[in-house]
């Protein structure tokens, strides 16, 4: 019996020393790539469109990760980039802005990189930043507006993002108001709880992250955060016609853990 209560004992300890090890300094910096294809094919060209999410550049996610992150991106040879936010964790702490533009620059879109405000792109000194860098890194910064992009079927994809909810100030409707003739459309939100009212947009797919899944899958038991409560992870149905998709980022945030929840990059073969 003293032998079991030991073997059980070191067991646990082994285990409990394994996850530590593993969701700390293993897992956080994986990158998975995720593939889905929405719309019906028939025999055209897909519009590839890759979603980043929650970067959360920090002095344990750095420069190095980044640049694994934008090789991993041109790996999949993307038509159309958008981020969803969150490329900083705390600015004032670790913000270099020209590597981090200059990595930026090296993604490859030739139909556009687009990208919305998150919560920590306001805090820390990153609202006095952000903007700036992103524009230095190719990306076009969507602010309650929209972009026509004409792709190669000669049909037109909308693409629109909406400032951030918990800091900015959102507005669905006039990001939608630039919208023409459009074969399909795509709404860019950081936090996903918000986008409920783009289903009157008739917008076909809605980009979120936020949540990074818990960062810790435990089963039964969701980890949440403000703003991604009822939508965590994956894909919902808004409607009959308007799915959301919320990415599970790449980085972490308050505590630099992922146990059961990779950093991803998701790619979308839109068929339209």
């Amino acid at each position: 019996m003293k032998k079991f209560v030991l073997f059980s004992f070191v067991s646990l300890l082994v285990l409990g020393v394994s996850l530590t090890v593993y969701g700390f300094f293993i897992e956080p910096k994986r990158i998975t790539v995720k593939h889905h294809e929405l719309g019906e094919n028939n025999g055209q060209n897909s519009i590839r469109l890759l979603q980043l999410s929650d970067i959360h550049l920090q002095k344990n996610y750095s420069i190095e990760q980044l640049e694994k992150i934008v090789a991993a991106v041109n790996e999949e040879k993307p038509d159309i980039v958008a981020f969803t936010g969150d490329l900083f964790d705390n600015f004032a702490n670790y913000g270099p802005v020209e590597e981090t533009a200059a990595l930026l620059s090296r993604i490859e879109a030739p139909l556009g990189k687009f990208a919305v405000w998150g919560n920590h792109d306001y805090g820390g000194g990153a609202v006095n930043a952000y903007a700036q860098l992103m524009a230095a890194g190719g990306f076009k910064l969507l602010e309650n507006t929209g972009e026509m992009i004409q792709t190669s079927n000669q049909k037109n994809l909308y693409l629109s993002g909406i400032d951030d909810s918990l800091f900015g100030s959102p507005s669905i409707e006039s990001a939608m108001s630039y919208r023409t003739d459009a074969a399909y459309s795509v709404l860019l939100s950081h936090e996903p709880d918000v986008v409920e009212p783009a289903v009157d947009f008739d917008v076909s797919l809605i980009l979120s992250g936020h949540s990074h899944g818990g960062q810790v899958n435990i089963p039964f038991f969701p980890v949440t955060t403000a703003l991604a409560e009822k939508y965590i992870s994956g894909f919902y149905s808004l409607g009959d016609q308007t799915e959301l998709y919320v990415n599970t980022g790449l980085g972490t945030s308050m505590i630099p853990v992922r146990i059961g929840v990779p950093p991803q990059i998701v790619v979308f073969d839109l068929y339209i």
